[in-house]
């Protein structure tokens, strides 16, 4: 484990352009990708995360162009998710310049395409996405919170921890965990679930979905346990510089790059 957290930043993309809703919802286009990635980058972001959000849901392959047009102006690592249903298309994203991968519906469906991806190109490669969401404690749910795929719309019947598990033992080098109930809606990190996934797995762990203000990247990177904190909207509306947040961490004693 890294004793210094990482921010990343998530650009969420849908028909080219950056796009931002809550809870998967009420989308809003911002602009182009590529621009929004060299901001970022000169912001000092220590990675970014590309999803094209309606690839999974649309059955199509990943916009490729956006991806080469990003690694000709960025110099630190990207991952790219949405649509990766299978071992061509994670190469195709990787020759492209990402230099890891995201799964998250498709290995729901196909657990065995994160071993494949793994056993291909290494484990720091793979990303495991998850889209986790409270719902009431059962025997089929014992951490009380369900694994939701296609962009929130169709719940598994899984445990969210069990399957964070399941997926490290199949080879996945990272877990991005992001709770539903929280998502865009910046009033903080679900830390419940960020630390018991945390706690389940010896791989780092993103917390996704919530970040608001520094404090909140501060508490899901020490109470979360989280390895790194992911944010969109608070950096996307200009509330805060990826230099001002990392100040903030710094003056709590968090070690940041």
């Amino acid at each position: 484990m890294s004793l210094s957290k990482r921010i990343i930043i998530c650009l969420d993309v849908r028909d080219g352009q950056v796009t931002k809703g809550i809870k998967f919802k009420g989308n809003v286009d911002l602009g182009d990708p590529v621009e929004y990635a060299k901001k970022y980058y000169e912001q000092g972001v220590d990675e970014l995360v590309f999803y094209d959000i309606t690839a999974s849901a649309e059955k199509r392959g990943i916009f490729l162009d956006v991806v080469q047009r990003v690694a000709a102006e960025i110099f630190i690592p990207f991952s790219v998710g949405g649509g990766i249903r299978d071992l061509d298309t994670m190469r195709a994203v990787l020759l492209a310049g990402a230099e890891k991968v995201s799964v998250n519906s498709p290995a729901v469906r196909t657990p065995e395409i994160i071993k494949q991806g793994a056993e291909a190109f290494g484990a720091q490669c793979v990303v495991l996405g998850m889209d986790a969401k409270r719902v009431e404690v059962s025997e089929a749910i014992p951490s009380g919170y369900e694994v939701v795929i296609d962009g929130g719309r169709t719940p598994m019947g899984m445990d969210a921890v069990e399957w964070a598990q399941e997926a490290e033992a199949l080879g996945a080098g990272e877990i991005c965990l992001n709770a539903i109930d929280t998502d865009g809606v910046r009033d903080g990190y679900e830390l419940n679930i960020t630390r018991k996934v945390a706690d389940a797995v010896s791989i780092p762990v993103i917390a996704s979905g919530g970040g608001g203000t520094p404090q909140h990247l501060i508490d899901a990177v020490t109470t979360g346990g989280a390895e790194a904190a992911l944010i969109a909207s608070m950096v996307h509306y200009g509330d805060y510089t990826v230099d001002s947040i990392k100040k903030d961490m710094r003056a709590a004693g968090v070690l940041v790059r």
